[in-house]
């Protein structure tokens, strides 16, 4: 799990400094490898190394909003649904880090290695 502590100012001037979290399960990476042709982090690896900035964006939108949750009182649980996800996605925290991810390499390669699980060395894969 990741948290990321981001500074912004919302709709009404007002400067807010917040904690936002952001995991995805080993359940959830393993539905996208599968899911994806060729699995999903050799889809990753060919965007990035063919610089198509416009897929590279649109993962890093996907992935932002497909890991953003909020953690339950008891800790037991990370709440995702649509509803927070669109609530997050209008704000100017979101924008914020957005901006960071697609401007700043090293802050994208820490995102990513923050939200993806350990996974073991067996883990199913398709070719």
């Amino acid at each position: 799990m990741l948290k990321k502590t981001i500074t912004y100012t919302d709709y009404e001037g007002v400067e807010r400094k917040e904690d936002f979290y952001f995991n995805l399960t080993k359940a959830e990476v393993t539905e996208m490898e599968l899911s994806t042709e060729g699995s999903f982090s050799k889809y990753l690896e060919k965007i990035i190394a063919a610089k198509n900035q416009k897929e590279v964006i649109e993962v890093f939108k996907m992935l932002i909003l497909k890991a953003y949750g909020e953690k339950s009182a008891d800790g037991r649980r990370f709440i995702k649904n649509q509803q927070l996800r669109e609530e997050f996605s209008q704000t100017e925290a979101y924008s914020e880090f957005f901006m960071e991810l697609a401007t700043d390499t090293a802050s994208a390669e820490a995102f990513v290695k923050g939200i993806l699980p350990v996974m073991p060395a067996n883990t199913p894969s398709h070719a």
